[in-house]
This record gives structure tokens, C-alpha cells and sequence, in this order.
């Protein structure tokens, strides 16, 4: 499932990322890779996509998080 759907408090596990080299790469050098545990923060229609990884807060455009596939 996409990361867009899970609701705030939750935490979920990367299995894969759905996009070219170039935003793959982004979101490994920000720690988003297969197997790390996120937190969905702050998941609302409206504003920014917050999520923690590895103690650290990271804001995702809704556009990025959608391409992110968890479980």
C-alpha cells in the first residue's frame, strides 16, 4: 500500500519505492530504504507529510510519499 494511506501513530515498514534512479536516490540518502520502520506523523489533505525514520523527522511532499510502498 501506499504510504499516503496510513493514518498518523502508525508505523509501517518500506518495502519498496516506485520511482526512477533520481528520487530512489533521494530518499536513500534521507534513510528511507527497504526494511526501515516509519512513523507517519502528520497525514493530512491538507499541508506537509511528516514521517520519523531513524529518530529523525522528515517531510515528504504528498507526491513523494505516494510513490513510497509500505506494509
Amino acid at each position: 500500500m501506499p504510504l499516503t494511506i496510513v493514518q498518523p501513530g502508525r508505523r509501517v515498514r518500506l518495502v519498496a519505492v516506485d520511482a526512477g534512479h533520481g528520487l530512489q536516490g533521494q530518499l536513500t540518502a534521507m534513510g528511507l530504504v527497504p526494511g526501515v520502520e516509519i512513523e507517519v506523523l502528520q497525514n493530512s489533505f491538507r499541508g506537509p507529510f511528516i514521517i520519523a525514520v531513524k529518530g529523525s523527522r522528515i517531510m515528504l511532499g504528498r507526491g513523494m510519499a505516494q510513490k513510497i510502498v509500505v506494509e
